[in-house]
């Protein structure tokens, strides 16, 4: 693949290492990707050079001139308040606290790659589900006696666990526990086995707007700014000689 772009070669061994940068589903998408990404690049670089902005190469290293030249071209008012509130009231349900669960759970520890152990550890795990369901006052003694994690010491208590403070394979069976409830299954986790209880949960509540309007204005200022800079490019790529990669001038390129 031999790009150029207004008669600046883009090298092959170029895309190849920015494939890197560009995961996609196969070598081609990824090749693509790449490609484009450094066709944005060196429009960037000749609309930067074309104002001045890489003169004195040292002093004016090529991030820091498109940074300026995007500065130059590209000016956004800031957020108003009537924006910040329609987007407010449009996405209420966005704008929660987290739900807070305090959990408590035993571990039986097993490696995932270990499935010997992993099948001993669910058979034990079923066994003090089984000895709960008897008596559910041992779940502190049998923490202590039989988990494998350091909150045995507190009989298995967690504490506060909100969703992204655990592996998200344990979150998604205490988030669908009732309080009170012990999961009456294993949970399988990266760890192991865990018999895990949920104590009680306190639900997330609406924000009010005054608590996330800097939190809008930033998101409605980023997505302006990211509109803006693909309006930009859009336009750098209409009127540029471009060969080797077929860009679709009224959609591409995008700023992800």
């Amino acid at each position: 693949m031999t790009i150029r772009v207004n008669g600046k070669e883009i090298a092959a061994g170029a895309v190849l290492a920015e494939m890197q940068y560009h995961p996609a589903a196969d070598r081609a998408a990824a090749e693509r990707a790449a490609a484009e990404a450094l066709v944005l690049r060196e429009l960037l670089l000749q609309q930067a050079a074309a104002d001045g902005l890489l003169d004195g190469a040292a002093d004016a290293p090529e991030e820091a001139a498109i940074e300026r030249l995007l500065e130059r071209h590209i000016e956004l008012p800031d957020a108003d308040e009537d924006s910040c509130r329609r987007y407010y009231e449009a996405n209420r349900k966005k704008f929660r606290s987290p739900d807070i669960c305090e959990a408590q759970h035993i571990l039986i520890a097993a490696a995932p790659d270990d499935e010997e152990g992993r099948i001993a550890a669910e058979a034990e795990a079923r066994r003090l589900l089984e000895t709960l369901a008897r008596d559910p006052s041992r779940f502190d003694s049998l923490a202590r006696e039989h988990s494998d994690c350091p909150s045995r010491e507190q009989g298995g208590h967690l504490g506060q666990v909100t969703r992204g403070s655990t592996v998200p394979e344990f979150e998604t069976f205490l988030f669908s526990l009732e309080e009170g409830e012990t999961c009456p299954q294993p949970v399988p986790s990266r760890y192991g086995f865990h018999v895990v209880r949920l104590l009680r949960r306190e639900r997330g509540r609406e924000l009010p707007y005054e608590a996330v309007r800097d939190k809008i204005a930033d998101r409605l200022a980023d997505h302006a700014w990211r509109m803006a800079v693909a309006q930009f490019l859009r336009i750098l790529a209409g009127r540029a000689e471009i060969e080797g990669i077929e860009i679709d001038r009224a959609q591409s390129p995008l700023v992800q």
